[in-house]
């Protein structure tokens, strides 16, 4: 059992056949695939699966904390499992590619911010926007 299917088990969603199979290309998923893609990859495994289906499912899966939703700025929401381990996004705009990164000392100033602010930082998303150059520059 993959563990988009077993998030949904443990939260007692009914899972279908059809379910199953976006749930277990989510969990392959090693990017961050709009549902196009998630149906393009989905249709490979099961063709009567409908663009209609996906769009279902995955709002289901959102709905349900299973699923988390970001709008990258290329006009498509993408979407990953909800993770267990907090990090953040680097969006290279030419290739569209997104990388995920840690860094303790951005976790640290974002906690050091909101202090001298008089807040309690209790979550947040950061998204970096950029552009590859050569090493340094």
């Amino acid at each position: 059992m993959n563990r988009i299917e077993k998030a949904c088990q443990d939260k007692g969603m009914r899972m279908t056949g059809q379910r199953r199979t976006i749930a277990e290309v989510i969990s392959a998923a090693t990017d961050h695939p709009d549902v196009e893609e998630l149906h393009r990859r989905a249709a490979a495994i099961d063709p009567h699966i409908s663009i209609a289906t996906v769009y279902r499912t995955v709002k289901l899966f959102e709905d349900a904390g299973i699923l988390e939703r970001h709008d990258f700025g290329d006009g498509r929401a993408r979407y990953e499992p909800a993770g267990d381990t907090h990090h953040d996004h680097l969006i290279d705009l030419n290739s569209g590619e997104v990388i995920e990164f840690s860094s303790p000392e951005i976790e640290a100033l974002q906690e050091k911010i909101a202090r001298e602010l008089g807040y309690k930082l209790v979550d947040h998303r950061l998204e970096l926007y950029a552009v590859k150059t050569g090493k340094g520059e």
